[in-house]
């Protein structure tokens, strides 16, 4: 399907940030742009600072002056919804209100043409609903953009159940021409990335809540050693914890109060104080200007007492054997036969399968024994969280601690809580991506392009799962609801396939 030609006439409702920028968008790929807004000047002044935008970027050159001009020039505020009559594509960024967008969207088809297509871009509410007001309801389609939209290259196209298949591969090829990368998606709550992405949150304060480790600690892990551009802690206080805590509310209401969606009281408790993060000065950190960011706890270093073995030829393993030799340090290999990746005196380090380290002590038969936490890549993360299992003596937990930071690592030691910090939240974001796929709202490939383009994830959840190994994600997952016994944490179906068959969550 053909993109929108750029002489089509593009409306845009609402001079928001978001409304704005999408105008920007459009105006930038060729197109007349009108803008609308119901505040008085509120278009207009909006203008005025989307061509100032188009001159910054002829400055650095990004422009030349002449496109620059164009482009200022395509745009046009409009004082009425009459103004709107000859689009062949209204945007709405109006307030998140479903009366509101479908009001909007029913006063407008007494006055556009039959083919005038519909791109709402709602975050969270249905796009079926909104298009029930209407009388042809196949031409709406959500038309998600991420803020800022000029600079975010991620659009979901989202069809709701009358939408027309033409009109959802019209918006994508339109948002591909607009040098966007547009990705189907159907009307489910959350489309795809709010609600692949509530695990980020809702694991982190899980562990908070449970004590494994303060705020900044968990951010520095999830970041140095998960790859993260944000920790969770700080991401929600740049979100807003009103914005995020109704976000997730809003996805688990419409999931019936699944409990993988489940709120956390802890952020209620930020919301009920209005300390909804940086716009208001306090979150999870204090943002005032004498305030001093927390460090991240940071074990003191510790000698590696002991000989040392590297055992089998797992990714940590042979980052572990690098980093050593590197280090001039003297050790030696051997096969692994109950997934340990080194000893060193008489302490046993292995990677989190979902159990807590005592339990896995008890199970192993193996008291001394020391988990690593998952990294993104640990050839060059900084930093490793560990656990420590109550059987284990403290001079082994301080010689396996000792030999992670032989190795170059800052090491953060973590309460013993299953799964640890970016093994568990890893694994739910493949579990929520892997039941969007199996549920039909999006194909693989758009799971992972969203996350990665959306929210800045360092490697999309299902390559990351098959990365890590999808036999190894449904253990993790497996373990952490027999530990808390849990429907939270059921393992999706497209999982358990896929171990069965011997394939990738992508083949």
């Amino acid at each position: 399907m053909a993109a929108l030609h750029q002489t089509a006439v593009v409306a845009v409702v609402g001079a928001g940030a978001m409304g704005a920028g999408i105008a920007q968008v459009a105006a930038q790929a060729g197109h007349p742009v009108r803008l609308l807004d119901n505040r008085p000047g509120a278009a207009a002044a909006a203008i005025e600072n989307i061509r100032g935008q188009f001159a910054k970027l002829a400055d650095k050159g990004k422009l030349s002056a002449a496109d620059a001009a164009a482009a200022g020039a395509r745009l046009q505020p409009a004082e009425s919804l009459a103004d709107l009559a000859g689009c062949a594509l209204v945007v709405e960024a109006i307030v998140e209100n479903l009366e509101a967008k479908q009001k909007l969207y029913a006063d407008l088809e007494a006055i556009v043409g039959d083919d005038c297509l519909f791109g709402t871009n709602t975050s969270s509410i249905s796009v079926t609903a909104i298009g029930s007001a209407l009388k042809r309801p196949q031409r709406l389609a959500g038309l998600h953009f991420f803020n800022p939209a000029p600079l975010m290259a991620l659009v979901e196209i989202v069809s709701g159940l009358a939408t027309d298949d033409a009109v959802a591969d019209t918006l994508y090829a339109t948002a591909a021409a607009w040098g966007k990368t547009p990705v189907h998606a159907k009307s489910t709550p959350g489309f795809i990335v709010n609600r692949v992405a509530r695990p980020y949150y809702a694991e982190a304060l899980r562990l908070l809540q449970e004590g494994a480790a303060d705020p900044a600690t968990l951010d520095a892990v999830l970041r140095e050693a998960g790859g993260f551009r944000m920790g969770p802690f700080e991401l929600m206080d740049l979100i807003g914890h009103d914005v995020n805590f109704a976000v997730t509310n809003s996805v688990w209401r419409a999931f019936y109060h699944d409990p993988r969606f489940l709120p956390s009281l802890i952020q209620q408790e930020l919301v009920d104080a209005s300390f909804y993060g940086r716009k208001t000065g306090r979150g999870f950190y204090d943002y005032s200007a004498d305030a001093a960011r927390p460090a991240p706890q940071t074990e003191a270093p510790c000698t590696p007492a002991g000989k040392i073995v590297v055992c089998g030829e797992s990714p940590l393993a042979e980052a572990l054997a690098e980093r050593l030799q590197h280090g001039k340090l003297s050790f030696s290999r051997a096969p692994s036969t109950d997934g340990r990746v080194a000893e060193i005196g008489r302490a046993v380090l292995f990677q989190t399968d979902g159990r807590s380290a005592t339990e896995r002590a008890a199970s192993e038969g193996v008291a001394n024994c020391v988990l690593v936490d998952l990294a993104l890549d640990y050839e060059t993360a900084g930093r490793l969280a560990v656990a420590v299992a109550a059987q284990c003596e403290p001079a082994a937990a301080e010689a396996a601690i000792g030999l992670l930071q032989a190795a170059g690592y800052a090491v953060s030691r973590l309460a013993d809580v299953p799964g640890l910090a970016v093994m568990r939240t890893v694994a739910m974001l493949a579990n929520e991506a892997a039941d969007a796929v199996n549920q039909g709202v999006c194909a693989a490939t758009a799971a992972d392009a969203a996350m990665r383009l959306g929210v800045n994830y360092p490697r999309g959840p299902l390559a990351w799962a098959d990365q890590v190994g999808v036999g190894a994600i449904r253990d993790v997952l497996a373990n952490l609801g027999a530990s808390y016994g849990e429907d939270r944490y059921r393992v999706s179906p497209l999982i358990r396939r896929a171990v069965f068959a011997g394939k990738n969550l992508h083949d």
